[in-house]
């Protein structure tokens, strides 16, 4: 049997705050093992058996395309948290964030359940409604990355469900993981994150559930908006597309709102006008880049724009990555935001002398920074690479000035 990899990130509360000597139990139901922590939170990089990858490639419900793994993570004090059906690929390298309750042992217990992508379920059609627009009535003035989505884990209507607020890139992340497969083609799984984006995009531009009475920006229903499932395993594939595109969506010459970029699964589910994810798959295959792609669902006209990020983040990428000799004061911002966050991430070295110039004590310290946070480990400091310092630097503050107000 094929491989995949595993590695777990232990946390309590938020990603401000890693566990050290956390222990963590893996399982198939028949053989387990137990990993522990290291003082950024993270278990090493396993090798975990998975089906041949030839199963994602095709469209097949004989064979389930992944393995499902049961995870449960303990510390002395903290509580309990087991995540079950944790999606192994073969080749892939899938990460798994958990978060330990304060309230410790049992009474701190908590499930989370995932369940299997909608691309391997027989997929849902989703509701089939009129584009908003600007005329339609109230709308946001431009075209924003909001720095939380507060997803509805349920039907518009089911008072009951719970809220979360996710992280933009985070929510794209999620949605991508749970539609589609991650050993796709990399310009096929671009074409599905612009679409991903777009939809959601087009959700926040017209405040498409504010505006009629409800307190969230989407729901995780794919009858309605895009699957969503709260705290599933995301994998290195995905991530790094989504950290590298968050920002770019779909739209048409003249309009100013993001395309209600509507897809299915293109073999239960077919729509025209509707972007076929097996069928992105093909194309993809075939040499097509992901605008191509695009194009070839939505029409030869649509093209790529970039949403603003709004405030809440320390300031926006310079426009060029940074690397050995850059200077500046982006450099000294950058350099001061990782000194910040080695607060909660020992492991990260300590960039003594954060002058504004890129040296090798700074190349150093962001090359453990991607390392730790499952980005590509280059020392140069790109927009993906900005912004999850950016993300981790503000989770960190969040937390400190919650400590001392």
């Amino acid at each position: 049997m094929t491989k995949g990899n595993l590695i777990v990130n232990v946390y309590v509360n938020n990603i401000a705050t890693p566990i050290k000597g956390a222990t963590v139990n893996i399982s198939d139901g028949i053989n387990s093992i137990n990993l522990n922590t290291n003082e950024s939170g993270q278990t090493n990089v396993i090798e975990l058996d998975a089906p041949d990858i030839k199963y994602t490639l095709e469209p097949q419900n004989e064979v389930r395309p992944f393995n499902v793994y049961n995870i449960t993570v303990y510390k002395e004090g903290l509580g309990i948290t087991t995540i079950i059906g944790t999606q192994i690929y073969a080749g892939i390298l899938s990460i798994q964030d958990v978060f330990l309750s304060t309230t410790p042992g049992e009474a701190g217990r908590q499930t989370i359940v995932i369940t299997p992508p909608t691309i391997w379920e027989n997929s849902i059609p989703k509701m089939e409604e009129k584009v908003k627009t600007i005329e339609d009535g109230k709308v946001l003035p431009r075209v924003i990355i909001p720095e939380y989505i507060i997803v509805h884990d349920g039907i518009p209507t089911d008072t009951h469900a719970p809220n979360y607020y996710v992280s933009f890139p985070d929510y794209i992340k999620n949605v991508a993981c749970s539609e589609i497969y991650p050993t796709w083609p990399e310009e096929t799984l671009k074409a599905n994150v612009h679409a991903i984006v777009s939809f959601t995009l087009n959700r926040v531009y017209t405040e498409w559930y504010f505006s009629k009475g409800y307190n969230f920006t989407i729901t995780s229903s794919p009858s309605y908006d895009q699957k969503y499932t709260y705290n599933r395993n995301i994998f290195d594939t995905i991530s790094n597309i989504v950290d590298e595109i968050f920002i770019k969506y779909l739209k048409f010459p003249g309009r100013s709102f993001p395309f209600f970029a509507q897809y299915s699964d293109g073999i239960n589910v077919v729509r025209e006008g509707w972007l076929s994810q097996w069928g992105s798959k093909t194309l993809g295959d075939q040499g097509y880049n992901a605008l191509q792609i695009v194009r070839h669902y939505y029409g030869e006209t649509i093209e790529l724009a970039e949403a603003e990020i709004v405030p809440g983040l320390p300031t926006s990428f310079p426009g060029y990555n940074l690397t050995i000799g850059a200077c500046g004061e982006e450099v000294q911002l950058m350099q001061n935001a990782l000194n910040k966050i080695r607060g909660s991430y020992p492991a990260l070295p300590l960039i003594p002398n954060a002058n504004g110039i890129f040296d090798t004590n700074t190349e150093e310290a962001v090359k453990k920074f991607q390392s730790v946070f499952s980005l590509p480990v280059t020392g140069i400091v790109n927009f993906a690479t900005w912004y999850r310092i950016s993300a981790i630097f503000v989770a960190v503050s969040d937390m400190l000035k919650g400590i001392f107000e």
